[in-house]
């Protein structure tokens, strides 16, 4: 095992990195035996909510509903979309607390069977939120996991009655 320790022989003098490896081998240098790279990442728009409306009537239909399964509003969105972010865009009160991360149920929807076996199987993150979710049926699931697909076309969504986490301060969610 290494040691690196940084030695200054005055003040104002140059910087002396010194590696001690082991009984009598010592490495000195002014230059740094290592150099930590810090990297900057970024991710396109399309990643935090920036939706793009489809053109009417060339895009995959969603049927949102109340827990009552009174239409609340049909919306069209592009292949890739979510059902969080497309509710969001919309204005139907989905809240999604987490904005997606897989840290809360708040965007809890119930979808017909016929719907629910087209998508992939979740995975257990959000298995574990969703056992946290209120209403819970065997086709629930994240709205914020169900990506849209041309064979999602015509889905409906159904809005459980309540959702934990929600008006936890007393106002309605807004859009991010």
């Amino acid at each position: 095992m290494s040691l690196l320790l940084q030695a200054y022989a005055t003040p104002g003098s140059l910087r002396c990195y010194i590696r001690h490896l082991g009984p009598s081998q010592v490495i000195a240098s002014r230059q740094p035996l290592y150099r930590s790279q810090r990297t900057f990442q970024t991710s396109t728009g399309s990643r935090h909510n920036d939706l793009v409306r489809p053109a009417p009537g060339t895009g995959i239909k969603v049927h949102f509903q109340d827990s009552n399964g009174n239409l609340v509003k049909t919306v069209e969105g592009n292949e890739g979309d979510n059902l969080l972010d497309i509710a969001h865009e919309h204005d139907i009160d989905l809240e999604g607390a987490c904005e997606g991360s897989l840290a809360c149920s708040t965007c809890h929807v119930i979808l017909p069977p016929e719907y629910y076996d087209l998508l992939p199987e979740p995975v257990d993150e959000e298995n574990d939120m969703l056992d946290m979710a209120f209403g819970l049926t065997d086709t629930s699931r994240l709205g914020c996991q169900v990506k849209l697909t041309p064979e999602l076309d015509g889905m409906i969504a159904k809005l459980p009655s309540a959702t934990r986490n929600m008006f936890v301060d007393g106002s309605k969610p807004t859009k991010h």
